[in-house]
C-alpha cells in the first residue's frame, strides 16, 4: 500500500512542557490550533498539554495517544494548583538546602505521577543529600528524586534571553545538544570573547553549529590568511577575509591595504626549489 493510499488520521502534535518535545496525538474530529489547551490521555492517565502543530490529516503510524477534548476551567485550576505546588516545594527546597549548608543551586520541581517529585539542582561538588530528602519527602509527601544536571541542561530547562533577543534555541526547538568547537567560531572570524562566543549557560553557543558548513564551504574558495596573491593593485598578502561577501582584504609593503573579490585575485607563484647539486664520488 502507497503512502497517498495508506489511511489517515487527524493528528495534532502537542507538548506536555514548554520546553519538552512535540508528542504526536490523535486528534479524534477536532479541529485545533496552535497555542490552544487540550486533555491528553495516554492510557494511564490525563494531562493537559498546549498544541504546538495544529491538527491535520496525517497517515496512521501506529496507536497514538489520544487527545480528549479542549481543557476547560477545572482543568486549568488544576494546572495552576500543580503549578503552585511545585513553586512551594521549590522556595522549602531552597531553604532547607541553605540551612544544612548545602553547595546546590535547586531551580525546578517536576510532580509525576505516582507520587514522585523530580527535584532538579546543578552542583560542582559531591553533596550528601539524604537529610535533605527525608525533610522534602515529609514537606510533599511524596517519593523524592534528586536529579543533578549539567550547566546546558540548566539553561533549557529554566528558560531565558539570549544575546540575540530571542528566547533561547535549547529552550524553544532544540530536541539535544551537539557537538560545539571553538573552531566553528574561527570558521565565522567572531571575536575570541567569552561575551561573544558563550550563551547564557556559560558553554559556547549552540548557534554557532547552525551556520559552520556555509562558513567552511564558502572559505575554501578563498585565499588563507597570510598567503602572498597577485591583486590588480601589484602583489601584496592577504590579511582579512569577508567570507560571506567573498571578499578579501590585502595588505602591501608600500602604500595602504585594500579590499578586493576573490575572483580579482591570483596566487602568487613560488619559485622553483633550485637542483641539488650533483653527489661527489
Amino acid at each position: 500500500m502507497t503512502e497517498a493510499s495508506a489511511p489517515t488520521v487527524n493528528v495534532a502534535g502537542v507538548k506536555l512542557d514548554p520546553r519538552g518535545r512535540v508528542l504526536a496525538c490523535d486528534a479524534g474530529t477536532l479541529e485545533l490550533r496552535h497555542g490552544e489547551r487540550v486533555v491528553v490521555d495516554d492510557g494511564r492517565e490525563s494531562e493537559v498539554a498546549v498544541v504546538a502543530v495544529p491538527s491535520a490529516a496525517r497517515p496512521a503510524g501506529g496507536s497514538l495517544p489520544r487527545i480528549l477534548r479542549r481543557a476547560d476551567a477545572r482543568d486549568l485550576d488544576r494546572v495552576v494548583a500543580g503549578e503552585r505546588r511545585a513553586l512551594d516545594a521549590r522556595g522549602f527546597a531552597r531553604a532547607r538546602a541553605a540551612a544544612h549548608g548545602l553547595p546546590i543551586k535547586l531551580f525546578r520541581v517536576d510532580f509525576q505521577r505516582g507520587g514522585r517529585a523530580i527535584f532538579y539542582f546543578a552542583s560542582e561538588a559531591r553533596v550528601d543529600f539524604r537529610e535533605l530528602v527525608r525533610e522534602l519527602g515529609a514537606h510533599t509527601h511524596a517519593r523524592i528524586e534528586m536529579r543533578q544536571v549539567g550547566v546546558r541542561d540548566e539553561a533549557k530547562i529554566v528558560g531565558g534571553i539570549g544575546s540575540c533577543g530571542r528566547e533561547l534555541c535549547c529552550s524553544t526547538f532544540l530536541p539535544k545538544f551537539a557537538p560545539v568547537s571553538i573552531k566553528m567560531a574561527k570558521h565565522q572570524n567572531l571575536a575570541m570573547s567569552p561575551t561573544r562566543v558563550s550563551g547564557q549557560c556559560g558553554r559556547l553557543k549552540c548557534c554557532l553549529v547552525y551556520e559552520d558548513a556555509s562558513y567552511v564551504e564558502a572559505a575554501a574558495a578563498l585565499p588563507k590568511v597570510g598567503k602572498r596573491v597577485t591583486t590588480p593593485d601589484g602583489v601584496g598578502r592577504v590579511g582579512d577575509l569577508d567570507i560571506l561577501r567573498g571578499r578579501v582584504r590585502v595588505y602591501f609593503d608600500g602604500h595602504p591595504p585594500k579590499t578586493f573579490a576573490a575572483q580579482d585575485l591570483k596566487d602568487v607563484l613560488q619559485p622553483a626549489p633550485a637542483p641539488a647539486p650533483p653527489a661527489e664520488r
